[in-house]
Parts: C-alpha cells; structure tokens; sequence
C-alpha cells in the first residue's frame, strides 16, 4: 500500500502542466480563445501593441507580443499560467505597486482554457526561442 502511495505521489509530481504546444485539438482550441479574448491586446498574430517598451499616457505599459519578439518565452509555464488566470499580481507576478491593464481571466476562461491558450502561444515560438527558453529556465533551476 505505501508503494502504491508513493507510486502515485512520484507520477503526480512529473505531470506537465498541462500546456502542450503539440497537441494539435489543444492548440486549435487555444487560437480560437486567444482571438476571443486575446487578441485585441496581444495581436491576431501575437505582435503586442506598439512601442511594448514604452509606458503609454496612463503610465502604464502596452501589452507585449506573444511571438519571439516579447519576453513571455521567458517566464515558466507556471508564471504564464498564473498571469493569465489572476491578472499581473503586483508583488507576485510584477514589481510591488505595479499598475497595469492586463485582466484576470480566471472568471472568463476555465483552467483547461488557459492552458489552451499558451499551448496556442508556445506552438507559435521558433526552435531557436525554445532552445533559448529551455537554456533559461534551466539555469534558474540551478542546471
């Protein structure tokens, strides 16, 4: 029985998170939620606004691209997921006292959405941003 336990516990900690650039249903379905409710901000082509690194009138920043361009194939999937669902908590996902207009989606979109989404995202990003991105990812985790 504590084998089993174990056995369970050790499978349930190597789950990806969900977020399958290759699964090609899950990232079909990603497009058509991100055209819905992400588009408008991030670009039909995951372009980000204009001038993404400049703080328009509201002090606030544009949103950034989706695609090589941007930094999101920088952060962990964890990262993205949480942005998505809560919206860029300051003090969790952003600087303390940060202010911005990107929306919580957690009320909008199910957790199987958002990861729909950035299935959508990640299938989008050249071989070269996913080397990057796992050379990255990897070195936070210490190798």
């Amino acid at each position: 029985m504590v084998a089993l336990a174990l056995a369970v516990t050790i499978a349930a900690c190597g789950r990806s998170s969900g977020i399958d650039r290759r699964d090609a249903a899950r990232v079909a379905r990603g497009g058509q939620l991100y055209a819905a409710h992400c588009a408008a901000c991030h670009g039909a082509n995951l372009e980000g606004q204009p001038d993404w690194r400049r703080r328009l009138p509201s002090g606030r920043m544009p949103a950034p691209p989706h695609d090589d361009s941007g930094h999101t194939w920088h952060h962990p999937d964890e990262v993205l997921f949480g942005i998505t669902r809560e919206g860029l908590v300051p003090g969790r996902y952003a600087p303390p006292g940060y202010q911005s207009d990107m929306p919580a989606f957690g009320a909008v979109l199910s957790d199987d959405d958002i990861r729909a989404v950035l299935s959508f995202i990640q299938s989008r990003w050249s071989q070269e941003a996913w080397r990057a991105r796992e050379e990255m990812l990897g070195n936070r985790r210490g190798g």
